[in-house]
């Protein structure tokens, strides 16, 4: 195991300096899907360092997905904590095998809530969600603040898991008519899973979410009231904390889906938020952005013809990966130095599959998300690696 782990390290020191050197050279991508669990739908949602890819992936019938990971050729189903579902959904990053995401358990939710976790699901079933930690082929529950469900994002190299997680109260901010209806806090876990603390929230805003940690120790998320556990008002404030100070992250000029996807080793943070123009301000009308302490937050702009766009991971070097949507569906695409690039022109001849989605992105430049083949409607998870010249 030692000398695996060694001969993986040196790989990907190598690998990422390779890339350091040549990134600026690669002009096309040599893309192969990876496999599946037996249904017709998969994506991948993080590549880390090693090239160890994680995702969802459907079961047969399609009416459940587990978190699954990828590795060497080879398939892992993640299973579940008892429930139908489980996924991996953030970008995570860690570099040591360790993987985060949310799980399904056996409990049916007393409350009746519906959680975060039932927008990724094929199927709404009541159960209550919980954030898992797995760590080489055992999947653990991740504590709550007293409520009844959780949610994990990310997690670094020095041992800290971010998410949201419920706690008891019942909040007059959870939308009218809405199943939700607990209170829930960003929070961090660690170092040793029992270990739960909720961030601080922007003024009055009384529920928010962690969504990506560095190993510095930054983390960013959302800040706002409760409405209805997935986004929306909830993100009225796009934030990074450090330590317990937060610091507002500002907004593209509209107070909804101000949402930060991902954060690099230097400070850098890419996202979404609500774009003028779109009506109510509840409308889902986003534009992928940028954010630097130096800069703010810059609005990355859509393909031609396009209308949203969301970046949703970024590497060191400060190549930026996501999709841009308009009436003829989505496209993976990659930003570098601010131009916006349609993934699907980029890839060697040979592969005929459309590239919907691309979720992350390593220090290698390798890229993980969603393909899918016109004919048959299937969708697998992908790997993208640049060619050098």
């Amino acid at each position: 195991m030692h000398r695996i782990t060694s001969v993986m390290v040196v790989a990907a020191c190598f690998a990422s300096q390779m890339a350091v050197q040549n990134q600026a050279a690669a002009s096309q991508y040599q893309v192969r899907n990876l496999g599946a669990l037996g249904g017709t739908s998969s994506g991948g949602s993080s590549i880390n360092d090693f090239g160890f890819v994680s995702g969802v992936s459907n079961l047969a019938g399609n009416q459940s997905t587990h978190a699954t990971a990828w590795l060497n050729g080879a398939t892992l189903d993640l299973g579940t904590l008892g429930g139908a579902n489980s996924a991996v959904l953030w970008p995570v990053k860690n570099d040591f095998g360790v993987l985060v995401g949310v799980a399904e358990t056996a409990q049916v939710d007393p409350l009746g809530e519906n959680w975060s976790c039932s927008a990724f699901f094929p199927t709404v079933t009541g159960h209550v969600c919980l954030g898992f930690v797995w760590r080489w082929g055992h999947m653990q529950a991740l504590p709550t603040l007293g409520g009844n469900n959780g949610f994990a994002t990310g997690a670094n190299d020095v041992g800290l898991i971010v998410g949201w997680a419920e706690n008891t109260v019942r909040d007059p901010t959870c939308t009218p008519g809405s199943t939700q209806v607990l209170q829930f806090k960003p929070v961090v876990w660690g170092p040793g899973d029992s270990d739960i603390h909720a961030l601080p929230l922007i003024g009055t805003d009384t529920s928010g979410a962690a969504t990506a940690i560095n190993n510095s120790g930054q983390i960013v998320g959302i800040s706002g009231i409760c409405d209805q556990a997935v986004g929306r008002f909830t993100a009225i404030h796009a934030v990074m904390w450090q330590g317990n100070t937060v610091t507002n992250l500002g907004s593209l000029g509209v107070p909804a889906w101000n949402t930060p996807m991902a954060i690099n080793q230097r400070g850098t943070v890419v996202g979404f938020a609500n774009a003028p123009g779109g009506g109510d301000p509840g409308n889902f009308n986003v534009h992928a952005f940028i954010w630097t302490p130096f800069t703010g937050m810059r609005d990355l702009g859509t393909l031609p013809g396009d209308t949203t766009s969301q970046a949703l991971g970024i590497n060191d070097e400060g190549l930026v990966v996501g999709e841009s949507c308009g009436a003829n569906g989505c496209r993976a695409v990659l930003w570098q130095n601010g131009t916006i690039v349609d993934m699907n022109t980029l890839v060697v001849p040979g592969f005929t599959d459309h590239l919907a989605y691309a979720n992350d992105i390593n220090d290698a430049g390798q890229i993980t998300g969603q393909s899918v083949n016109a004919a048959s409607g299937v969708s697998y998870t992908f790997i993208a690696t640049p060619e050098i010249h």
